[in-house]
């Protein structure tokens, strides 16, 4: 499956545009992580476990995006975004989206 962020994919023709598709995951944060990304905002520097949380949680929408885009007999998945948002204190949504489409 391709993935790109542009609206077309370089040579590849688009055919066929099937509609949106989207992924999301909700991960919420661990105590312990939090006492050490208070230490790290006071010192200052990358919270890197939080950085890996992310990064995972970006990984599982996208996982989740292509898997409705193959239900729906997609070859690509143009536009695709990324937006994040707090659903609850200390908890938040990665969603990942994008047109599904068929190209040659």
């Amino acid at each position: 499956m391709i993935v790109v962020t542009t609206d077309s994919i370089e040579g590849k023709r688009i055919t066929e545009t099937l509609g949106l598709v989207r992924g999301s995951t909700i991960r919420a944060r661990h105590m312990g992580r939090d006492i050490m990304a208070g230490l790290r905002n006071i010192v200052g520097g990358e919270v890197k476990d939080y950085t890996v949380m992310l990064a995972q949680a970006r990984e599982e929408a996208i996982q989740r995006m292509i898997e409705q885009a193959e239900k729906m007999g997609a070859d690509a998945i143009v536009g695709t975004r990324f937006v994040t948002s707090m659903v609850m204190s200390g908890a938040a949504e990665m969603v990942a989206y994008g047109t599904a489409v068929k190209v040659v």
